[in-house]
């Protein structure tokens, strides 16, 4: 399986507290090449999970990989910023910013999150992101 990781499952994936720890367990027995991801969703896993080492092995394993430089994609950020104003942004919708724009440029990929948001955010303007997430309970 291949995609674009969020912080939700990333932080369900290594807490076995987590509500939806045995939906990111399950999906991670087929992730067989690194998933995508950014450095903001790095750090704010690492907070969620008060553990940098962890998310470090993450990478170091093979789950995650970065697959983003903010500098090639400022002025597409700018114009997302703006349509999703009224989300108040903060860093995770900034790291939620750079993940629409990511699933923008590799079309094929879904996003591997729990963040409802990810149902409302439009890639390309109109187009709905592909998402993995855990069934509604």
């Amino acid at each position: 399986m291949r995609g674009i990781a969020d912080t939700g499952f990333l932080v369900a994936f290594a807490n076995r507290r987590n509500l939806h720890f045995p939906w990111a367990y399950a999906l991670a027995e087929h992730i067989h090449e690194p998933l995508l991801t950014r450095e903001a969703v790095l750090a704010e896993t690492a907070y969620h999970l008060k553990n940098s080492e962890l998310v470090l092995r993450m990478m170091e394993t093979g789950l995650v990989r970065l697959a983003f430089d903010i500098k090639g994609h400022r002025t597409e950020l700018v114009e997302l910023a703006r349509r999703y104003a009224d989300h108040q942004p903060d860093l995770a919708d900034l790291a939620d910013l750079c993940l629409i724009r990511m699933s923008e440029i590799n079309s094929q990929l879904p996003v591997i999150t729990v963040d409802g948001d990810f149902r409302i955010y439009r890639r390309n303007q109109r187009e709905m992101i592909p998402v993995i997430m855990p069934p509604v309970r």
